[in-house]
């Protein structure tokens, strides 16, 4: 197949707010950056300031469009309105040929939207996650079901996703299974070589975590629907498991919303095996990770990580959209009770053969292809090649 009318390079406008889409976006922006097709523009609204740059910065990117809306207190309307106007003003000037979003946020939506109104393709990067209850996770379960309505190609991360989109009736020659980017991202970054004099997981406290054969529990912890009792619940779980596994050492990156901290630091302060840090940069992050025994977490990116290095992931959720690593045994809902987090702990802890069958279940989310198979799909629909190949599902690690 091909254009022979064009002659120039399509331009694909990719636009993102937050660290985590930043993860997601690196490996498509560098892909697109290779390809014979298109070249990419990169556009942050910094939903999200300091931890997206510090992941553009690892990945060498350099965003040519950046809006800044970031501001102290930000509420869901403010952020909403501000990347409306602002994308839509970007689009308008810079007429890209297609706007790529990635998952769930805010920014997606609303960048998801200004491209509609502009009527430029919008192409959902991550698409087909569903928990089917709008208030869980909150906001980010209808943030994508209002993408999924103003996208024309949707790059389904797993079957199952795809699956989801075509019981919403979305045109089935418009989903195309790329795998999930994070794979792509998490693979280049835990064999990238490591930096002299860097700190192995940005923060030297961390170090430690290298002396000695005790276990690891990396723990994450953000989610806006648990402010309030539901983190003081996780503090004090946490307060327990140290204190009943002394040879546990326990590493918290903690969220910088004073909300999360003010909810959870009172139950875990100066106990001498919790290790509580700033956010940790990206490859940092990485390593800490890959270092770890298992994981407790809140996080949508973390639970498709966790799965790729072999490690169990317990997700302090009660609903989740990543059902694909609960069915393959790798990760376990949990959600945010006191007694049934620490009886999870303490189970993979002791119990030899149920951290196994966690550790040893299949990966479904990916081979680290997935950006490849994106390009290909853009490719595709804009009539320049072949339909691309899907991602047919996990493999063993």
């Amino acid at each position: 197949m091909g254009d022979l009318a064009y002659q120039g390079k399509r331009k694909i406008m990719v636009i993102y707010g937050t660290r985590p889409e930043a993860v997601k976006v690196a490996p498509l922006i560098k892909a697109l950056g290779e390809s014979e097709w298109f070249t990419p523009q990169v556009a942050v609204t910094a939903q999200h300031r300091s931890m997206l740059d510090q992941v553009n910065t690892v990945f060498g990117i350099k965003p040519e469009f950046d809006l800044d809306i970031h501001a102290p207190g930000q509420t869901l309307a403010e952020i909403t309105t501000r990347a409306l106007a602002g994308v839509n003003a970007l689009v308008a000037e810079h007429r890209p040929d297609a706007v790529v979003v990635q998952g769930d946020t805010t920014t997606v939506f609303a960048a998801a939207l200004a491209a509609f109104y502009e009527k430029v393709p919008v192409v959902h990067l991550e698409a087909g996650l569903r928990t089917g209850n709008p208030y869980s996770p909150y906001p980010e379960e209808i943030n994508r079901q209002l993408a999924t309505r103003l996208a024309a190609l949707h790059l389904a991360p797993t079957p199952v996703s795809k699956a989801n989109l075509l019981r919403e009736q979305v045109a089935p020659g418009s989903v195309v299974v790329t795998g999930n980017t994070v794979i792509d991202a998490l693979l280049w970054t835990v064999h990238r070589p490591q930096g002299l004099g860097e700190s192995r997981y940005g923060d030297p406290r961390l170090d430690v975590l290298d002396h000695g054969r005790g276990p690891v529990l990396l723990v994450t912890a953000h989610r806006r629907e648990s402010w309030g009792e539901p983190l003081r619940a996780v503090g004090r779980a946490l307060s327990r498991i140290a204190g009943a596994h002394p040879g546990l050492r326990i590493a918290f990156p903690i969220h910088r919303n004073p909300l999360v901290r003010d909810a959870i630091l009172p139950a875990v302060a100066g106990l001498p095996n919790v290790i509580v840090t700033d956010p940790l940069p990206y490859a940092a992050f990485a390593r800490l990770m890959n270092r770890a025994a298992l994981i407790l977490t809140d996080s949508g990116g973390v639970q498709e990580e966790g799965p790729s290095l072999g490690k169990p992931v317990l997700v302090m959720r009660d609903t989740t959209e990543r059902s694909e690593a609960v069915e393959a045994g790798t990760a376990r809902l949990i959600g945010t009770d006191e007694d049934r987090i620490v009886a999870a702990v303490s189970e993979l802890l002791t119990d030899v053969a149920a951290y196994s069958a966690m550790a040893n279940a299949v990966n479904p989310y990916g081979d680290g292809l997935a950006a490849r198979r994106a390009v290909g799909a853009l490719a595709h629909h804009f009539r320049l090649g072949p339909p691309a190949e899907e991602f047919s599902g996990g493999k063993s690690h």
